[in-house]
């Protein structure tokens, strides 16, 4: 039987406590056992990453990107078991866990060739007239200690998004992932190990909300780096003290298909994406704003695209879609489904849910109040709601407490200048949908759907310090 151990001051713990049961969540398999870790040894953890803080910010930036190098080498090597571990404890399918192991190894190679580029600048004081003969220089230092805390949903590659920046800065780690997912976070930090990271550069705590505020709050955590739900991001920003706090909390992310869209990428694209992991996606498209001209049409299309996706065993490689991380959630999927259908809105397609699992579901003109419209749905449902003018679908899209990412499809240039502009959103995908991401780019929202980016290059940034070192008196 697997079992996860916390990872503490260069040793795993190991000992015959009580353990919790990790099941799978499609046929409620049992996958393993875990051990949490104590008051005691979080506060190990703690002392342990900022006693040797220094020692790894001290480290070139030539040796940390060799070992991040070599991590992605043998992550490459290990793509398969990876995928499956994921499969296994999170029910998502496994041709969505190997993409995620793909993104991955260019999380880690991207964060690599991070390590060699913590560039500064030079700027001349004679711009002053009081700084004639001065000079400053700037340069990047590690914050110190970071604290990691990963959600289910992507549990490899978000460890990554948030370790392999925070090793290239020269940071200490401190990961707590997710309890769901505890065996693929065992199973990076060996890789990591053995890819040569110092047993000292990264501590991994298992535990639940009390082992997560235990190092949010602690003054020896420098940054804390969440990934989840609005409810606990709100938590961290009022326990995390005077820290830097780095925030992707999510959204309902909609999309606008335009009477000038094509319709057949629209429709593809909207099935791929809004159902793509069951829909547990920050960005997974949600909600679907087609002009009132096109709409039967879109229908229609989107329709037969989702009824071509299998629903079933995530272990097996023709599944299209898995199942939620657990019977609860799906359970809670489906009454907020009956409850919009209630309300007025008309089953298109799914709405069905077997144990964790949940087919692929089309509502057609929920009201604006629903909690599928104006909630984060986390699961595989779009609303396709219809509109007239395109400053009503901007206006409705932008009327809400979260600002992650939005997709709009249309062969107008004046129509996409417009949208992108008014549309409220960290990122704006055009002839694509809110579910798009690579993980170069800079990801993160506003409002309610977090503060702070990810991506290797913004996540450095933003797991330094800028320090200035000037000169006077210069000849």
């Amino acid at each position: 039987m697997k079992k996860a151990s916390p990872f503490i001051n260069g040793e795993w713990v190991n000992d015959e406590r009580k353990s919790f049961e990790v099941r799978s969540p499609y046929l409620n398999e049992l996958v393993g056992v875990q051990i949490e870790a104590t008051t005691a040894e979080v506060e190990k953890a703690l002392e342990a990453a900022f006693t040797n803080k220094k020692e790894i910010g001290s480290m070139s930036p030539a040796a940390r990107s060799k070992i991040l190098y070599k991590a992605a080498d043998l992550l490459e090597e290990r793509k398969e078991s990876f995928a499956q571990i994921i499969s296994l404890e999170v029910g998502k399918a496994l041709r969505n866990t190997r993409d995620e192991v793909s993104r991955s190894i260019e999380t880690l190679i991207q964060s690599a060739e991070e390590a060699k580029r913590l560039f500064g600048d030079t700027m001349p004081g004679g711009a002053s007239e009081r700084g004639q003969g001065s000079m400053a220089m700037t340069f990047r230092v590690p914050a110190g200690v970071i604290a990691a805390i990963t959600p289910f949903n992507a549990p490899l590659n978000l460890i990554c998004h948030k370790v392999g920046p925070s090793f290239a800065a020269g940071n200490m780690t401190i990961l707590k992932p997710a309890p769901q997912a505890p065996f693929i976070a065992v199973a990076l930090v060996e890789l990591l190990l053995e890819a040569g990271m110092p047993s000292q550069a990264i501590q991994m705590v298992l535990g639940g909300k009390a082992t997560g505020e235990q190092i949010v709050k602690d003054v020896r955590t420098n940054i804390v780096s969440f990934t989840g739900g609005v409810p606990a991001g709100e938590q961290i920003t009022k326990i995390a003290g005077m820290k830097k706090v780095l925030l992707e909390l999510g959204g309902n992310s909609a999309t606008i298909v335009h009477d000038d869209a094509n319709l057949e990428r629209a429709a593809t694209l909207a099935a791929k994406t809004g159902f793509s992991n069951s829909g547990q996606s920050c960005i997974s498209v949600q909600r679907i704003y087609v002009h009132e001209t096109v709409i039967d049409s879109f229908i229609e299309k989107l329709k037969e695209k989702t009824a071509a996706l299998k629903v079933g065993d995530p272990k097996d490689e023709t599944t299209d879609i898995g199942c939620v991380v657990n019977k609860q959630t799906a359970e809670r999927i489906s009454s907020w489904i009956n409850e919009a259908i209630e309300e007025g809105a008309e089953l298109v397609q799914g709405g069905k849910a077997h144990g964790a699992s949940i087919e692929p579901t089309i509502l057609l003109r929920p009201k604006k109040e629903s909690k599928v419209v104006c909630n984060e749905v986390f699961g595989p449902l779009v609303s396709v709601i219809p509109y007239t003018e395109l400053d009503v679908a901007i206006t409705e899209v932008n009327d809400s407490e979260f600002g992650l990412q939005a997709g709009i499809f249309s062969n107008s240039m004046e129509v996409i200048r417009k949208a992108v502009i008014e549309l409220e959103m960290g990122g704006v995908v055009v002839n694509g949908t809110s579910n798009f991401r690579l993980d170069h780019w800079p990801y993160g929202g506003i409002k309610n759907s977090g503060i702070g980016r990810e991506g290797p290059r913004f996540a450095v940034e933003e797991m330094t310090e800028t320090k200035m070192v000037v000169l006077q008196d210069l000849v």
